[in-house]
């Protein structure tokens, strides 16, 4: 298990801010922090450094991309044997189609957030593979009516909110 990082009230204010705008400029960060653009700068490299922030992602808007149907497919592998879950993995994440993919407990051992064309294309999609995979004994689909984001991300009883 990963090492907590100690964060005061500042670095917990940054980490809120950046969640909401990743591009906001370190100057802006400071203003509304209340430090210098430098310490800003110090601040959120030392949070980089310590593995805090992970990086920066763009989100695109799937519908928009022409995948406007998203599903969660529950997968159930048999075997479920180290030597499958490597390769699995691997070839589900480079679907074009797939998005996240989960390693689960209970029954089933996979969660794959897919954004595909329209129904055929999920269709194809879980036939052609995933149901036609020797090791796949089970696929369960749930189609995504609706999806919210969170957040943002703090450690538990942290609020993030300006200090006082």
């Amino acid at each position: 298990m990963a090492e907590s990082v100690v964060l005061d009230p500042v670095d917990l204010q940054l980490l809120r801010l950046l969640q909401n705008d990743a591009r906001a400029t370190y100057r802006d960060l400071a203003a509304q922090v209340g430090i210098a653009a430098s310490t800003c700068l110090d601040r959120v490299a030392r949070l980089r450094r310590s593995g805090v922030i992970l990086g920066h992602q763009l989100r695109l808007d799937p519908a928009k991309l022409g995948r406007g149907l998203q599903a969660l497919l529950s997968v159930q592998v048999r075997p479920h044997r180290r030597e499958l879950v490597g390769p699995f993995v691997e070839r589900v994440r480079a679907l074009p189609e797939a998005l996240t993919v989960f390693h689960l407990t209970g029954p089933d051992d996979y969660l794959v957030h897919v954004a595909v064309a329209d129904m055929a294309d999920l269709q194809r999609l879980v036939i052609d593979e995933f149901t036609s995979r020797r090791e796949v004994a089970r696929v369960e689909t749930r189609l995504i009516f609706q999806r919210w984001d969170c957040g943002p991300l703090l450690p538990p009883g942290a609020s993030g909110a300006p200090p006082a």
